[in-house]
């Protein structure tokens, strides 16, 4: 709905009086009576031509009441001040408009702002419809004020004007899908959405390294928990670090050079070691449960520790793993899949491999003196060379 500026005929320097437009002159006419307390009776423009239709009448126009008398000339002083704002006015749909977005100004056209999107916020604030009721405020020259980020707006002013949305390397395309969700620019909003989406899942596949790593450290107190919780380290070489009591788990650590690295008590519960290599390194304590290292490399790691501490890989997929000569005394391995493991040479004293999957797994030279094999799958494994004998009561259930 539009607006007007009403003033008495003849009596411009009493203050004006701002009122909406119906539909019908008639009753812009009593509108007017209610408003400045006379009997209405017609409309002039400030040039003095009289008004007959509320067509004619356009958004934030100046007009004189009569209550039946001619245009008065002294009004024809408010003929300056009109001249003045329709110059920064828009007439028609094709007009150009000034906007202040965030202190920054654009100019564009009304059809640019309206055509993409009929329900967008821009193009009800620009609508050209009588029944547009959005009201907007103006700076000194003219432009429309809008408070938000210049930097998002202007590749949103782009989109609208030839329909592709172009994104400067600086620009962040969530601060753009979050102006684009507030003017209402759903087919703009949706383009961005996957292009956000997209920039946080290559985020997700960056890895941290060795420099990362000992950055982290030299920053962190021994009393303080180091956590790389979820991390992904694919890659890094990690070899000969002080890494002890760090909290690895759900990290991803395929193909990680840890050799010879202090891994002691450290936590790796349901991290990925795929491939990864960490021979002649400490794992004394070292909590595993349920991580993956299928054909990771282990071959000459510690896990004995001589305070007591057990290493835990309850349930560890362990699947063509090299570990020839660990020391691996009270490891538990309980239930984990040891298929096809090397493990020559191993000390698996007091180990716990109670329901683990053994096959085709060789403990050729290895000491399984009290080692818990009950319900281990034993099938194709080889016990060349054992160091101690195996007793019958330390597997009551040997697959064949």
């Amino acid at each position: 709905m539009k607006r007007v500026t009403l003033f008495r005929n003849g009596r411009i320097d009493l203050e004006g009086k701002v009122i909406a437009v119906p539909c019908d002159l008639n009753e812009v006419l009593s509108a007017a009576a209610e408003t400045l307390g006379i009997d209405a009776k017609k409309l002039y423009s400030t040039t003095g031509g009289l008004v007959e239709n509320t067509a004619v009448i356009r958004d934030g126009d100046t007009l004189i009441v009569s209550e039946g008398e001619p245009f008065l000339e002294s009004c024809s002083k408010l003929q300056s001040c009109e001249r003045d704002r329709l110059k920064y006015r828009p007439t028609s749909s094709a007009d150009w408009i000034r906007l202040n977005v965030g202190g920054q100004c654009f100019t564009t056209t009304r059809s640019t702002l309206t055509r993409h999107d009929p329900k967008s916020m821009l193009a009800c604030m620009f609508a050209t419809d009588e029944n547009a009721i959005w009201g907007n405020s103006v700076d000194d020259t003219g432009a429309y004020l809008i408070d938000r980020s210049p930097r998002y707006f202007e590749p949103i002013l782009n989109y609208l004007r030839h329909g592709e949305l172009i994104l400067d390397p600086a620009v962040n395309p969530q601060g753009v899908l979050e102006e684009a969700r507030f003017f209402g620019l759903q087919s703009l909003a949706e383009q961005l959405e996957i292009i956000v989406e997209d920039s946080r899942a290559d985020r997700d596949v960056v890895c941290l390294g060795r420099r990362d790593v000992v950055a982290a450290l030299i920053r962190t107190t021994t009393h303080t928990e180091l956590r790389f919780q979820g991390i992904n380290f694919t890659g890094a070489d990690l070899s000969k670090l002080d890494l002890s009591f760090i909290n690895f788990k759900y990290s991803i650590l395929q193909g990680a050079n840890l050799m010879q690295a202090n891994l002691s008590c450290c936590i790796f519960e349901r991290a990925d070691l795929r491939g990864a290599k960490l021979d002649g390194a400490n794992l004394l304590g070292v909590r595993m449960l349920c991580a993956s290292l299928e054909g990771a490399s282990l071959k000459g790691c510690n896990f004995e520790d001589p305070a007591g501490s057990r290493a835990n890989m309850e349930g560890v997929n362990m699947k063509a793993v090299q570990m020839e000569g660990s020391q691996m005394f009270g490891i538990n391995l309980r239930v984990a899949n040891l298929r096809n493991a090397n493990l020559q040479n191993c000390d698996l004293r007091g180990s716990v491999l109670a329901g683990a999957d053994l096959e085709n797994c060789d403990l050729s030279g290895c000491d399984l003196h009290e080692a818990n094999l009950r319900g281990a799958n034993l099938k194709g494994v080889t016990f060349d060379l054992m160091v101690t004998p195996l007793h019958m009561s330390q597997t009551l259930s040997v697959s064949q």
